[in-house]
Formats: structure tokens, C-alpha cells, sequence
């Protein structure tokens, strides 16, 4: 009896598998929180791609290396604002604040279809408008430097940048998935905040582009 006993403890779940998601999912388009999801993802990418860029811009138009953000300086931006802008999204919309995020969830069938393309036309939208808001503020820099947009560094061929770009991207959404697995013993929706922790490998390879 003690066996048998013993034998179901073991097998027991000390978590549980959310269902997934449905693919599609139309009683979401009736609820408000689906929309201020997709203000929290438009915010917070809009903030993300403001700071970055500018401080990429920066970054290229200073004269001195001591006297300016250097690459250090880029790293925290990037890691800096995705701690931030995790901890402040978490509870609403996720925390995407990344289209391969987004998509990877969907994948998994986290998310259901119509809520990952709303997060990611909010996600470009909110692009789009922080590198605006960069090319207002700072429209000489901005237009003499090409916008702060990526440039493979010399010493290194496109092939090299690809592949630093696919290993980038794998470790983010891989951290994302990991932080938020509800086989962790103190995984809570919460707990997205961890994925910052490879928040500096969301673009671990800026020596390839600056």
C-alpha cells in the first residue's frame, strides 16, 4: 500500500501546464485588457527604440572615446531599458517588447494568433514612432549618421553579423521561455522580470555593428 502511495507521490506534478492558447481567440477583441496589452507593447517599444537609438547616435557623433556613452554605455541602454520596460509590462501585456518573442510564444501556443499579430503590428508601430521621436529631437545627427540603423564593423563580413544576430535572438526568446517555464519551482507570471538577466545578450554582438 505504502508502494503504491510512494509511486503516485512520484508521479505527481508539482506544477501545472497551461492550456494553450486557441489559435484564434474573438472573444479577445471584446476585452478591454487585449487592448491596453497592446498600448503597454506600443509604449514600451516606442520608449526601448527612442533610448537605443539615440544613445547608438550618440554614441557614433562623439569625438573623444572617453567622453561619451561608448560601447559599455550602448549595452546598459539596451539592458538597462529591457529591465525597465519587462518590469513595468509584465503584468499587462507579457513583456514582449520583441516581435521574435512574440512570435516564438505563438509557436508554442502561448499566445493565440490574433493576439501575437496585434502585438507585433503594436510592436512596429511603437518602433516606428520612437525613431521618430529620436529624428525630431536630434535631426542633424540623426540624418548624418543614417539613423543609428545597423552597419556590419569593418573586419567582419555580413555571414559573421547573421549568425551573431541569430545567436542573439535565440538566447533572448530562450531566456523568455526559461523565466516563464511553470516547471520552475518559483515560476509566476512575474517572474518574466528574470528574463533580463539576458537582457545584455539581446545584442550581445554590438562590436559586430558599431
Amino acid at each position: 500500500m505504502s508502494k503504491e502511495v510512494s509511486e503516485e507521490g512520484q508521479g505527481r506534478k508539482d506544477y501545472v501546464d497551461p492550456p494553450p492558447a486557441p489559435l484564434i481567440d474573438m472573444a479577445e477583441l471584446k476585452s478591454w485588457s487585449f487592448y491596453r496589452a497592446l498600448i503597454a507593447e506600443f509604449i514600451a517599444t516606442l520608449l526601448f527604440l527612442y533610448v537605443t537609438v539615440a544613445t547608438v547616435i550618440g554614441h557614433k557623433k562623439q569625438q573623444d572615446a572617453c567622453d561619451g556613452v561608448g560601447l559599455l554605455g550602448i549595452a546598459w541602454a539596451f539592458g538597462g531599458m529591457i529591465f525597465i520596460l519587462v518590469y513595468c509590462t509584465a503584468g499587462i501585456s507579457g513583456g514582449h517588447i520583441n516581435p521574435a518573442v512574440t512570435f516564438g510564444l505563438f509557436l508554442a501556443r502561448k499566445v493565440s494568433f490574433i493576439r501575437a499579430v496585434a502585438y507585433m503590428v503594436s510592436q512596429c508601430l511603437g518602433a516606428i514612432c520612437g525613431v521618430g521621436l529620436v529624428k525630431a529631437f536630434m535631426k542633424h545627427p540623426y540624418n548624418s549618421l543614417g539613423g543609428g540603423a545597423n552597419t556590419v564593423a569593418s573586419g567582419y563580413n555580413k555571414g559573421t553579423a547573421l549568425g551573431a544576430e541569430i545567436i542573439g535572438t535565440f538566447v533572448l526568446v530562450y531566456t523568455v521561455f526559461s523565466a516563464t517555464d511553470p516547471k520552475r519551482s518559483i515560476g509566476s507570471p512575474s517572474n518574466r522580470v528574470r528574463s533580463v538577466h539576458g537582457s545584455l545578450g539581446y545584442h550581445p554582438h554590438h562590436r559586430y555593428w558599431y
